[in-house]
């Protein structure tokens, strides 16, 4: 709680002294990433804001060289695992294997024990293993038969979802979709980007080095002061309006949208909201939550927790459109 003007100062010196590195880590992604600003701000935000995150967008567009690349800067390990329909629970965390001269079993760990794990075309893969992807992702430990092991943080899931092709795949139900803080949608890069990247990749050789320019425990004490970053209480009602309007949206006069939900946010997208709307402040180096935070981030939020009714499917209507809807109708404080 800020009470007056000094401890709003002590925190700002704090939070800007705290956040100096996320400029070192842009600077040095710029070596390699060209565009996709919004991509790397919002795979930031999952990582300090300890959220998995769900990418959507055509191959090509840079996912697992920013992913990787991230890894390398903040010194972390990192492991993309390839789903497809003939990957096994065991594939993914891992299973006891019996040794004949001891004639015991030890567990040999699966990729999954690592810190940055990227689970490319996670839809490729039957519910078994999106399940155990989950719950990993969840519960932060892995079961092998009667052991349990911890998973080592900071753990960040980065999952990928090719929009384009659908044969083949299974759809992440809603309950396990909403696990994920945020799902990002990426689009191509501009004209200006293209040339900059032709003119810096299509040249044969080895890629760029990164040099690590953060430890992870820099990033477990960030996340801790994240959470002393203030947030107004009428911001605070701000995102409880937003989420309200999602599930009732009669009682904030969208008429509009009423028929286009089924069902809205749950719970997980209020908490969401306000963590990767502290974190989102934390990158800009602020001691305080702005409206501006959480309009620039609830796309990203809210996007796969709105459940669109059929007539909102047979009319086209899309989740960004309600949320747009939305965040223009609902007074900003």
């Amino acid at each position: 709680m800020i009470s007056n003007s000094n401890d709003m100062q002590a925190l700002t010196e704090k939070i800007e002294q705290s956040s100096a590195f996320i400029t070192d880590i842009y600077q040095e992604l710029n070596k390699v990433i060209i565009g996709q600003r919004a991509m790397v701000d919002r795979i930031l935000i999952g990582l300090l804001a300890d959220g998995h995150v769900l990418l959507e967008g055509v191959p090509g567009l840079a996912k697992t060289l920013t992913i990787s690349s991230l890894a390398s800067v903040i010194n972390t390990g990192f492991q993309r695992i390839q789903f497809t329909p003939d990957l096994l629970p065991a594939d993914l965390i891992g299973t006891q294997i019996f040794n004949q001269k001891t004639g015991e079993f030890t567990v040999r760990k699966g990729p999954v024990f690592s810190n940055i794990i990227l689970a490319d075309e996670v839809n490729r893969s039957p519910a078994k293993v999106q399940s155990a992807l989950l719950e990993a992702m969840q519960e932060r430990q892995v079961t092998i038969g009667e052991e349990t092991f911890r998973l080592e943080d900071p753990f960040l899931v980065l999952a990928t979802q090719n929009p384009v092709e659908q044969e083949g795949t299974y759809p992440l139900p809603e309950a396990q979709v909403d696990r994920f803080m945020m799902k990002i949608t990426i689009d191509y890069p501009t004209d200006k980007e293209e040339l900059e990247i032709m003119r810096r990749m299509a040249r044969t050789g080895k890629p760029v080095a990164l040099k690590p320019v953060v430890q992870p425990k820099r990033i477990l004490d960030a996340r801790k002061v994240i959470n002393d970053i203030y947030m107004d209480e009428r911001v605070e009602q701000y995102i409880i309006d937003i989420i309200m309007a999602t599930r009732k949206p009669e009682m904030y006069n969208l008429t509009k949208i009423d028929g286009w939900i089924d069902y809205g946010a749950s719970p997980r997208g209020t908490i969401n909201l306000n963590l990767a709307s502290r974190a989102q402040a934390f990158c800009q180096h602020r001691a305080y939550v702005t409206p501006e935070d959480i309009r620039a981030i609830a796309y990203d939020i809210l996007r796969h927790r709105i459940v669109l009714t059929y007539e909102a499917e047979a009319e086209e209507i899309q989740t960004e459109d309600i949320i747009e809807i939305i965040l223009k109708h609902i007074q900003v404080p």
